[in-house]
């Protein structure tokens, strides 16, 4: 920044510009939105972390609490339900997380790389969208991307660096790991990642035989980021012990509270067809409590007549009266059932791929007007050109990124970002209903591998000690 100062307020303005115009114009206060503000609300002046049901306030666990506290200090400066004041806030996160990106191909790269990286960072439009959502994405992405980088520094730091300095450099990783974790349960892949890599390197060192006082210290490390990850988790799981007599440290797999109904059969076939984006929105989300529309299933949600009337036949009597029954669910899981037995390459490798593709490239409109269904190019001419300049914009950063990996696959501890990459998006394929939003997490890998693209040979800006 010393060397350049121009470029950085310049680009650091344009990145808020940028921001402050998603939030003025199109701030995402959506349905869970408002539930993570009614926890919050019911915590700071109840004392319940619990949700509103007719009128009474109910504990909840479908939720972890890394939000709904933001959101608690957030109302508690700014006055309850000030959303705009949260967005505000999001957006100095989301520009702090461009600096640790930057720092991150400062450190690896060069400063031309750094440079780079903070351009696509600060005017990233999928990043600057949702830090005009109140939704966990933003600061998920930021811890996410601090973690990456005191992992970083810990991994160049050598025997010549305090021990002190590097246990407190691991701790402060652990701890923002656990940070990431509490706002989303998924955060946990983060710490897969980290510790994968640092037990490969542990495994390495014993097969190098690599002084033992060197091994011990990675050891410890490992430990470190393990405790740091999971000590903020304590209270939560305590909480939920007590209250619910339940074993819970991190939120249900389906955000359910622990008195509502689980429908397994539903969700199961789902997976046997759910591909995109848009039939996570037209489908998925509308059960229970709303019309499903038959016309809007692809046609590989069938094998033959027999089971698309099948198929229909259900639909009929959901749409009755909107509940998802004991029954109805059954009926759900045999149709499931039949349809992996038929094919199961399609359920556990064809599918999954599909789905990863499709959050990874398809337009990131979701919290814009636009018409999920881009493809068929009957929307407003306005929101058609924005899907497909959005779509346009997401492959190229892809694209770049895949440049910048397969033309400097020797940047130090490359193979941490690439695990936690395939790891995500592996996770991200299980699941039936893919959302494009699920990746934003991986987009600062994205962004540091698309600057490794105009990054000249040679040393880094910040060489490794080691």
């Amino acid at each position: 920044m010393a060397n350049r100062p121009r470029f950085f307020v310049a680009a650091t303005l344009a990145g808020l510009a940028l921001r402050i115009f998603w939030v003025l114009r199109f701030p995402g206060v959506v349905d869970d939105s408002r539930l993570y503000a009614n926890i919050a609300e019911n915590w700071m002046q109840h004392g319940i972390y619990g949700v509103t049901n007719s009128g009474a306030i109910m504990p909840t666990l479908s939720r972890l609490p890394g939000y709904p506290a933001f959101l608690a200090a957030m109302f508690s400066l700014f006055g309850v339900e000030n959303f705009r004041a949260v967005l505000f806030v999001q957006v100095l996160f989301d520009l702090a997380t461009c600096f640790l990106i930057a720092d991150l191909a400062l450190r690896l790269l060069s400063e031309r790389a750094a440079r780079v990286a903070f351009l696509l960072a600060a005017l990233c439009p999928f990043l600057a969208n949702y830090a005009a959502a109140a939704l966990t994405e933003t600061l998920e992405i930021f811890f996410t991307t601090l973690a990456l980088d005191l992992a970083i520094i810990g991994l160049k730091s050598d025997l010549a660096t305090p021990l002190r300095s590097r246990l407190l450099l691991w701790l402060g990783c652990g701890l923002s790991v656990g940070a990431a974790i509490l706002l989303r349960p998924d955060g946990g892949i983060l710490l897969a990642a980290i510790a994968g890599y640092l037990s490969f390197q542990i495994l390495r060192s014993l097969i190098s035989k690599q002084p033992a006082i060197e091994l011990k210290v990675l050891v410890l490390c490992a430990s470190l980021v393990c405790l740091g990850a999971t000590a903020p988790l304590i209270p939560w799981t305590l909480r939920n012990l007590r209250t619910f007599h339940r074993f819970q440290p991190l939120a249900p797999r389906y955000a359910n509270d622990s008195d509502e109904p689980l429908t397994p059969g539903f969700n199961r076939w789902v997976k046997t067809w759910a591909a995109e984006y848009v039939s996570t929105e037209e489908i998925y989300w509308n059960v229970p409590g709303e019309d499903i529309d038959f016309t809007r299933l692809p046609a590989r949600a069938y094998d033959s007549e027999q089971q698309r009337e099948e198929t229909r036949q259900i639909f009929t009597d959901y749409n009755v009266d909107h509940d998802l029954s004991l029954a109805l669910d059954a009926r759900f899981l045999a149709l499931a059932t039949r349809r992996i037995q038929d094919a199961p390459l399609r359920y556990y490798v064809w599918l999954p791929c599909l789905r990863i593709a499709d959050m990874w490239l398809r337009p990131r409109t979701e919290l814009l007007p636009s018409d999920p269904r881009w493809w068929q190019f009957n929307d407003d001419a306005r929101w058609l050109a924005v899907s497909l300049i959005f779509g346009v914009i997401g492959v190229v950063y892809v694209a770049l990124a895949a440049a910048g990996l397969v033309g400097r696959c020797d940047i130090f501890g490359i193979g941490l970002f690439v695990l936690f990459l395939v790891l995500r998006s592996a996770f991200l394929g299980s699941m039936e209903n893919p959302e494009p939003r699920y990746t934003l997490e991986c987009y600062p890998i994205v962004i540091f591998l698309a600057s490794a693209r105009f990054s000249r040979a040679g040393a880094p800006a910040i060489p490794p000690k080691n």
